[in-house]
């Protein structure tokens, strides 16, 4: 079996699964976006667009939001983060905010097929070893109390519609804090739903033998926020895509 980390980036980002490549609750704001209008019909609000739109901008200003574990080149399961200041939809959250010395981690996903083949520890290992060398002093995350199916809270509203089914839910992007607490995470911000999680980066060389184990568990993705980008990057980056989408016609 071979395998491999590849950064994410605007050649690579088509390697995300399909939900978490059009979703962009977190990563755009209220303002830009409108949930019930997420779709590729021309004119109309395109959430895998504006995806790409927000990884171009943090790659340009921040450097890459993410990596991706291959096995025998196919996708098996990917991590993204980036600044807090990146990830704006962040601030809905009754634990916010992120702490400003702080990476937000917004996704972490390993394929249930993959589980049980040391590839969780393989990517958290790349993630932060990707972030030590970029002077990052520690990872945060926004974990969950309860199962997503459970009635949650309304503190989020300010980002979550009613006419949202799942807005009176816990969201599914959140990892849960069990699991968090359990490969080393430390509670910051207590919460009865969303507590606010961090996990110092110097001590990251040493994660402890369950970590592998407990990462395998993790199959639900973590989404979190972003600045909008400037119309520039914006106008690059739609360049691309279209050039791209007319190549395929």
């Amino acid at each position: 079996m071979g395998r491999e980390l590849v950064p994410v980036s605007m050649s690579t980002i088509g390697s995300l699964p399909e939900p978490c490549r059009r979703c962009v609750r977190w990563e755009v704001p209220r303002s830009v976006r409108d949930p019930d209008r997420e779709t590729d019909v021309v004119g109309v609000f395109d959430g895998e667009f504006e995806k790409e739109v927000w990884l171009s901008g943090v790659m340009l200003t921040w450097g890459t939001a993410g990596q991706i574990v291959l096995v025998d080149d196919e996708p098996a399961g990917f991590a993204l983060y980036a600044p807090p200041t990146a990830v704006p939809g962040a601030a809905a959250f009754p634990t916010s905010p992120v702490s400003p010395d702080a990476v937000l981690l917004t996704t972490a996903h390993i394929l249930p097929q993959y589980a049980g083949q040391g590839l969780a520890r393989f990517l958290l290992t790349g993630v932060i070893g990707d972030l030590t060398r970029r002077g990052v002093r520690a990872i945060e995350l926004f974990g969950r109390h309860g199962d997503p199916e459970e009635p949650g809270d309304a503190e989020l509203q300010g980002e979550l519609e009613a006419a949202d089914p799942d807005a009176l839910r816990i969201p599914r992007c959140l990892v849960p804090a069990s699991f968090a607490l359990a490969v080393g995470f430390q509670e910051v911000a207590p919460h009865h739903r969303y507590p606010r999680l961090r996990y110092e980066l110097a001590q990251g060389s040493g994660w402890k033998a369950d970590v592998e184990a407990a990462l395998e568990r993790l199959v639900v993705s973590l989404s979190v926020p972003v600045r909008p980008v400037d119309e520039p990057a914006r106008q690059l980056v739609g360049q691309t895509v279209h050039h791209r989408h007319g190549q395929r016609d």
